[in-house]
């Protein structure tokens, strides 16, 4: 037996004419439907290349208030900005671009610049922020 769903329209409902209110959608109508996910799936893609496309413009910008506004939009996105300056430098989210030397012993290690700002999608690292790290000097 074929699984039917039924949507039964209410009174506050325009029925247009319908003599008959209900939709009945079989299971394997449903199933027959495997194109309802290749939007889903080119949607997606189109997204992915539109975030890639303003990181470019990002690194390209010459204006602050158009960093500002392309950063802005992206976060709306769930696209966020990672700036780790003073946090210990983690070679497996950041990437070391150079050294500053520092008396202090206690900086060693940690991050004194982003020279490039990292990017996450919603946690995924799309890019890893290029950061100058302290290095401790010998006495």
């Amino acid at each position: 037996m074929a699984s039917v769903f039924r949507r039964t329209q209410t009174d506050d409902e325009d029925v247009a004419g319908q003599s008959d209110p209900t939709i009945e959608v079989s299971a394997e109508m449903i199933a027959g439907i495997d194109n309802a996910t290749d939007p889903l799936k080119q949607a997606l893609t189109e997204r992915e290349s539109l975030v890639q496309l303003c990181l470019y413009a990002l690194d390209r910008a010459r204006s602050a208030g158009v960093v500002e506004r392309l950063e802005e939009g992206l976060a709306g996105i769930g696209v966020s900005a990672i700036r780790p300056d003073g946090d210990l430098f983690d070679p497996a989210q950041h990437e070391a671009g150079g050294t500053v030397p520092t008396q202090d012993v206690t900086m060693d290690g940690v991050v004194a610049e982003t020279e490039v700002a990292g990017f996450v999608d919603r946690g995924k690292l799309l890019r890893a922020p290029i950061v100058t790290v302290y290095k401790a000097q010998q006495p």
